[in-house]
């Protein structure tokens, strides 16, 4: 008995492909014959010598098994041949049959349906999404968070349906008309490398009339953030060095509908950065495992594509309570005089040559606000129209629809051990066009945190969708992890879009214009793999946190200067071909367990390497000889590998990557150059050079990141950075008013 044929219908109305098998289907040739799961063919009577090699079956020889089943809300079939060579006409008859199948269950992209405002989110969604809405209801504050589900697809789906002609926020206020021509000299060397400057750069306009009248006398701040969960946390650190700080969120403020979970080594850049002390930090830890698992669905895997379970036990090893931390930042930007305006939507913001003026929206009063300052951060993540404008047509070029929940309780003893954590994990093959990754990450008590998402190809027509994620987590929850969801007592829901950019070097994405930054999710320079703003912010927050610091000391908020501000990685951004493996471009139809087979490759290579290695992988560290070595390991163990990256890439990305992997190749080589010297050199010449030209001071701080933490290498903050901070606050001291002073994962 042989497996011929294996494909996905993209339904889950498993009872209609069988009826369509059994109805309709017309092979036209050979005996149909009507089964419990499907159809059984016989294409013609086997001949005497077919008879005498198949005695003791001699009716199945020339036989065919077609049958489906359903898993992960979708339908799957099979074809098996009784015999073992080929039948007459056989290839024939599987391409006729896949062509007549794909036709009748077409892929489908699902939008959600327009709801009038002032109806209930629960009424207008019961239709298309039941067991969401089913599940919702029964959760705190269900409705709210539904609607802010249905807010994030809605605004994520417009932005990437128009991203030529995203909606403008940012103004300019100086006098003339349209963009001036440094301005679009400077768009020019810092907009898309790969598509034309006309379709991509970043338009700002002089400025319109107001709506609204502004108030008369706006408060003054050097640092202004716009959004409160990534941003609090970078706008807590640059409070505490002394910078007056504003922080501006649309939640009441805290609120978060996703977890973090980081590793202790990662989190201590918090702790050296004197965010938090140790004993805090023990106080936000709702769960500490002591081993992580990998492990990848491969039952339909050719044996070379099978893995052993990948551990990880220093890998988010470590779930946070996230609101508890945001309110700890909050109370660390308060005490260092901060302010926080929560409740507080973002509408524009007009930038001139001194300043940054924001305006945004008191939600609960509905009145305006507004605000000047050295400096605007964008930290609003994907949803962030800044970020659609700031890079145009390019502003991301995959995402992960994320969906989950933390459940209180409700699960069996037995079903999951709470000193473990689920890091990646899927329990089936590619379903509709995506293949699902679950995650699961005990709390407290009895708390687990389950996410379920996927790696998608942003495209107008299937944008990615978080409510039929949603309809998908509620119903094959049982399949993963076994539990009874009438019983399960739902905390609070975890959503989200986290963005990816491919990036081919640390110039090809914009993140800054004068006097504005983009940070974490909002500047999508994360890890492929992780996949989160948090993990890449902690990560690159003293990097961050030390070039910031030095710009605004010196009065250098121009684009040229901001935009090296940035936590790319040439380690990093060289793996983006791995995530793009990962996905299905819209409209094709794969072998559904070529995705499975893929990560099962370079998972079962990281599980034998040295834990070690598969750490630093996984922790963005992966440095130039251990990536080529496992690459080429990867090839010769399974080179059907390159030829199925060529079928999802196509020659375009891969010149792409090419680039990206030159550029790597590049920063490891002067790595190799400097890291031994360099450091100390800028230490040495600091003192002399920074007062002077704090420009080239500024670039080659940048610099000495890019060859130690833009290629994986973990640089300590020197004695020179913790000078030049302390300096920093002591000119601001003596400066008075300082309006003239010179960041997922």
């Amino acid at each position: 008995m042989k497996e011929i044929l294996y494909i996905e219908v993209p339904t889950p109305a498993t009872e209609s492909v069988r009826a369509w098998l059994q109805q309709e289907f017309n092979p036209s040739l050979g005996e149909k014959i009507p089964a419990s799961s499907g159809i059984r063919l016989q294409l013609r009577k086997p001949t005497a010598s077919e008879l005498a090699i198949s005695e003791s079956q001699p009716d199945l020889c020339n036989e065919l098994s077609i049958f489906v089943w359903t898993v992960q809300r979708t339908t799957y079939l099979k074809v098996f041949r009784w015999a073992d060579q080929p039948l007459p006409q056989e290839p024939q008859l599987l391409h006729h049959l896949t062509t007549e199948i794909r036709d009748r269950f077409p892929n489908q992209y699902p939008q959600p349906p327009a709801i009038d405002p002032h109806q209930s989110i629960f009424d207008a969604l019961m239709a298309q999404y039941p067991l969401t809405v089913q599940h919702f209801q029964k959760m705190p504050h269900g409705e709210y968070d539904l609607r802010r589900v249905y807010w994030w697809e809605q605004r994520w789906r417009e932005g990437v349906r128009n991203p030529q002609q995203p909606k403008q926020v940012v103004f300019r206020r100086d006098e003339g008309a349209g963009i001036r021509a440094e301005d679009d000299a400077e768009m020019r060397r810092h907009g898309d490398t790969e598509n034309s400057i006309q379709n991509s750069k970043f338009k700002i306009q002089n400025s319109p009339p107001t709506p609204h009248t502004p108030h008369p006398t706006p408060s003054s701040y050097d640092l202004i953030y716009i959004g409160g969960a990534l941003g609090v946390i970078h706008a807590a650190v640059m409070a505490r060095l002394g910078y007056r700080v504003l922080l501006i969120e649309r939640l009441p403020f805290g609120r978060m509908n996703r977890e973090w979970n980081i590793s202790r080594s990662e989190f201590q850049s918090l702790i050296d950065l004197g965010l938090c002390t140790p004993a805090e930090f023990e106080s936000l830890i709702a769960r500490e495992y002591i081993d992580g698992f990998h492990k990848f669905f491969d039952a339909n895997n050719p044996p070379q594509c099978k893995a052993p379970i990948l551990h990880t036990p220093t890998v988010l090893n470590v779930g946070l309570d996230a609101e508890k931390l945001l309110r700890l930042c909050g109370d660390k930007l308060r005490q260092a005089g901060g302010e926080i305006w929560d409740e507080t939507e973002f509408i524009r913001a007009d930038i001139d040559s001194e300043k940054v003026v924001v305006q945004c929206n008191h939600l609960t009063t509905q009145t305006l606000r507004s605000a000047n300052g050295r400096l605007l951060v964008d930290a609003m993540g994907t949803a962030s129209p800044i970020a659609w404008q700031l890079n145009g047509g390019r502003a991301f070029d995959s995402v992960c629809p994320t969906v989950g929940a933390v459940v209180a309780s409700g699960f069996e003893p037995g079903v999951w051990d709470a000193r473990y954590g689920d890091v990646l994990n899927s329990h089936g093959d590619i379903s509709k066009g995506r293949q699902l990754i679950w995650e699961l990450f005990p709390a407290e008590g009895e708390e687990l945190t389950i996410y379920l998402f996927h790696y998608h190809q942003v495209h107008p027509d299937n944008p990615g969708s978080l409510l039929e994620m949603y309809e998908d987590f509620f119903t094959i929850l049982p399949e993963y992890r076994r539990c009874n969801m009438d019983q399960l007592v739902w905390k609070k829901p975890t959503f989200g879009y986290i963005p990816g950019h491919f990036s081919v070097s640390g110039r090809d994405r914009q993140v800054a214009y004068d006097r504005l930054i983009s940070i974490g999710d909002a500047a999508s320079l994360q890890s492929p793999l992780i996949f989160t703003g948090f993990g890449s912010l902690v990560r690159n927050l003293s990097r961050l946190t030390h070039l910031l610091d030095t710009a605004l000391r010196h009065d250098l908020l121009t684009a040229t200067h901001l935009n090296q501000i940035r936590a790319y990685q040439s380690n990093v951004s060289v793996t983006w071909l791995f995530s793009k493996g990962m996905m299905v471009p819209t409209g094709r139809n794969i072998p559904p367990e070529r995705v499975n087979a893929m990560l099962n490759t370079f998972f079962g290579i990281l599980a034998a390497e040295p834990p070690a290695i598969a750490e630093a992988f996984i922790k963005d560290r992966v440095d130039w000889v251990s990536f080529n070595r496992m690459a080429l390991k990867a090839a010769w163990q399974n080179p059907s590998l390159l030829l199925w990256i060529w079928d999802l890439a196509g020659p375009a990305d891969l010149l792409r990557w090419l680039r990206s992997y030159l550029d790597f190749t590049l920063g490891a080589f002067l790595s190799a150059l400097l890291h031994t010297w360099f450091p100390g050199f800028l230490s040495q010449i600091q003192p002399w050079l920074e007062p002077r030209f704090p420009s080239l001071w500024l670039w080659l701080l940048a610099q000495n990141y890019a060859y130690t933490d833009g290629i994986g290498k973990t640089k300590a903050r020197g004695r020179g950075e913790q000078k030049a901070e302390g300096r920093g606050q002591k000119a601001k001291g003596d400066e008075g008013d300082g309006e003239g002073e010179g960041v997922r994962g």
